[in-house]
């Protein structure tokens, strides 16, 4: 019975999640625009991730073991 109760609550506190979109507090603001750029970014350009913070994964399988070329820089510890 103590489980489900837990799960009910758990259930209820991640439902109460309010979709607004995001503003600085009251009082402060957001960063200065960076150096050459002509106007500051709004939220939503600062939460925005370009290409290189976040690259595609790849998943191609192996299909089969293949052996692995010689690493010249995979030299024993001194």
């Amino acid at each position: 019975m103590r489980p489900v109760i837990l799960l009910v609550v758990a259930m209820l506190l991640a439902a109460c999640g309010a979709r607004a979109p995001l503003t600085p507090p009251a009082g402060a603001r957001l960063p200065v625009a960076p150096h050459g750029a002509s106007t500051a970014p709004s939220a939503d350009e600062l939460l925005r991730r370009d290409a290189l913070a976040a690259p595609e994964r790849s998943v191609e399988l192996r299909r089969r073991s293949e052996e692995r070329q010689d690493d010249p820089f995979d030299l024993p510890p001194e």
